[in-house]
């Protein structure tokens, strides 16, 4: 006897791909915007490696010019037959001798101030090399932090793109361009000064590509969109939605004006350019690239004036 077969199963309505989607391509950028966080850092612990390398350097020559100076004021004590039982030491192994001045006590007739510099010069490098080799530990961390966002990135967008691919065409497209508008003039924003030249920016890019990490010429995520935007203007952004919303002074939401940054979500994980009449120029998500949405599309988090 045949066992029953069961009732294929339902494919999913647009809605719920819709959905899922969205769900997906969010999580993405927030890992990538995770990615961009940890590169900024990395960039701020390579500076501080590089000094620090830099300084232990500085320390090593100190205090290899402070030993050939107790060095020569030992040696001159030796040979002068002063130095007793320590000078055996000294003429088996000088170095060896320097190393272990901290615990002889029967070493007499040097300066005091010049062990006293010794001592200090060996501490701080010490010190120096200590600090250097906790920043390449956390650098290499960070370097491990990086792969995982990367990763966990594009498999979320693998995933989204998995979904996508079993629709057709039509729906696809109404998944991807749903909440977009079309891009106004930038001559017909009230926008003048920087705001204004970021702005023209912006809109120019409308249409590009979607791509994680990027900041142009031809595709851009979103906080690369508005790094290089307010850059034409002269104004520096770091490259990260989370960093830019701490680079100018905040700006409650009925006080918006054109030009001003806006982010989403909790934590920050995305940011666009306000044009103003309720509406923002963004890289959205890799399906729909850049694009003008409504200022609502997103769950809104706040705004900053840069410059």
């Amino acid at each position: 006897m045949s066992s029953p077969t069961s009732p294929a199963q339902a494919e999913p309505d647009i809605d719920t791909v819709r959905d899922r989607v969205e769900r997906l391509l969010h999580q993405a950028e927030q890992a990538s915007e995770r990615f961009n966080d940890a590169r900024l850092e990395l960039s701020e612990l390579n500076g501080e490696l590089d000094s620090l390398e830099a300084d232990q350097s500085r320390q090593s020559d100190e205090l290899d010019g402070v030993r050939a100076d107790v060095r020569d004021a030992i040696i001159q004590r030796y040979q002068a037959g002063g130095l007793g039982p320590a000078g055996e030491l000294l003429a088996s192994d000088s170095d060896a001798f320097l190393d272990e001045l901290s615990t002889l006590s029967t070493v007499d007739g040097i300066h005091d101030s010049l062990l006293a510099d010794y001592d200090t010069e060996l501490d701080a490098y010490s010190i120096r090399r200590d600090q250097t080799e906790d920043r390449r530990d956390d650098v290499r961390e960070l370097k491990a932090t990086l792969k995982t966002e990367k990763k966990s990135a594009d498999g979320k967008l693998a995933q989204a793109q998995a979904l996508l691919s079993k629709l057709e065409d039509e729906e696809r497209a109404e998944i991807l361009s749903r909440g977009g508008y079309r891009a106004p003039d930038a001559s017909s924003i009230p926008a003048s000064g920087r705001a204004a030249i970021a702005i023209r920016y912006a809109l120019a890019q409308v249409g590009d590509s979607y791509v994680f990490g990027a900041a142009g010429p031809n595709a851009f995520d979103c906080s690369g969109l508005t790094m290089m935007a307010w850059g034409q203007a002269g104004v520096s952004l770091p490259h990260s939605s989370r960093a830019q919303m701490g680079s100018g002074t905040p700006v409650s939401r009925n006080q918006l004006q054109p030009g001003d940054l806006v982010f989403y979500y909790s934590p920050v994980s995305h940011v666009g350019i306000y044009l103003g009449n309720g509406m923002i120029v963004h890289a959205a998500n890799p399906g729909a690239g850049v694009k003008v949405s409504s200022v609502d599309e997103m769950p809104y988090a706040g705004a900053v004036r840069p410059g």
